[in-house]
């Protein structure tokens, strides 16, 4: 059955003739390309936009919100890596970018680089901050203290740490 259908389709396709217009130049204008007038006044320079910039007299304010992992005395075993995370609050009026950074301020890194990016965050927003350490071979309490830093290096905001005890 579908092959008689085909077939008759195909036979169907083959009586049909396409037509064309008569003189297809006859439905159509010519073209005429377009002619420049002068103008009656020059044209003047549109003033660029200003880019949105941090206002220069913004403050710069951090403040702790809580621990979301490791919380202060943990023990932990020696040479174990640990995933310590913050909730920090950016409650100053300007937006952190890329040149803001988290630099130790006092105690050991615990195997972290001692200058870290200070995750970009708004005026007002809430973010999370994370650095890795590595406990130390040798047993005993330590804590390890963080600042934020403007791209001026000037430190801001609460501190946060990470408070350990290092036991086998």
């Amino acid at each position: 059955m579908i092959l008689v259908t085909l077939l008759c389709l195909t036979a169907l396709a083959g009586c049909v003739k396409p037509t064309l217009p008569a003189d297809p130049e006859a439905t159509q204008p010519p073209y005429r390309p377009p002619t420049l007038l002068p103008s009656a006044a020059p044209p003047t320079a549109t003033p660029n936009a200003p880019t949105a910039a941090s206002p220069a007299n913004c403050s710069d304010v951090l403040a702790f919100r809580s621990d979301l992992t490791i919380p202060d005395g943990t023990v932990v075993a020696p040479g174990s890596t640990m995933d310590k995370r913050w909730e920090i609050e950016n409650t100053g009026t300007c937006n952190w970018n890329e040149n803001y950074t988290l630099r130790l301020i006092a105690g050991p890194a615990l195997g972290s680089a001692e200058q870290q990016p200070l995750f970009p965050a708004r005026a007002g927003s809430r973010a999370e901050i994370r650095i890795l350490f590595t406990a130390p071979d040798e047993t005993g309490p330590y804590r390890s203290a963080w600042q934020a830093h403007n791209p001026a290096g000037t430190p801001f905001g609460d501190p946060i740490y990470i408070d350990i005890l290092v036991q086998p």
